[in-house]
């Protein structure tokens, strides 16, 4: 069990303008943090909560299972993205 957390903070402008499966447009880091709760139930903080837009924040804290678990649905929820 982790007694600490790491923070990564991915870009994600390369996906600011893209569409959800709905066509609905992803226009900010914030829109593609709940497009990934929504989508693959991934829990992230948008970015520009910590002055970082267009990143959004992961935090880890959890086994290699979870993590590799939410990995695999961030990843598919991207390429659902058109």
């Amino acid at each position: 069990t982790p007694e600490g957390a790491f923070y990564l903070y991915p870009n994600c402008s390369a996906l600011i303008g893209r569409r959800r499966p709905d066509g609905t447009p992803i226009g900010s880091d914030d829109d593609f943090s709940l497009y990934l709760l929504d989508q693959a139930r991934v829990a992230v903080v948008q970015g520009s909560a910590y002055g970082l837009s267009p990143h959004f924040r992961i935090s880890i804290a959890t086994s290699m299972d979870l993590i590799e678990k939410a990995i695999g649905r961030i990843a598919k929820a991207v390429e659902a993205l058109r």
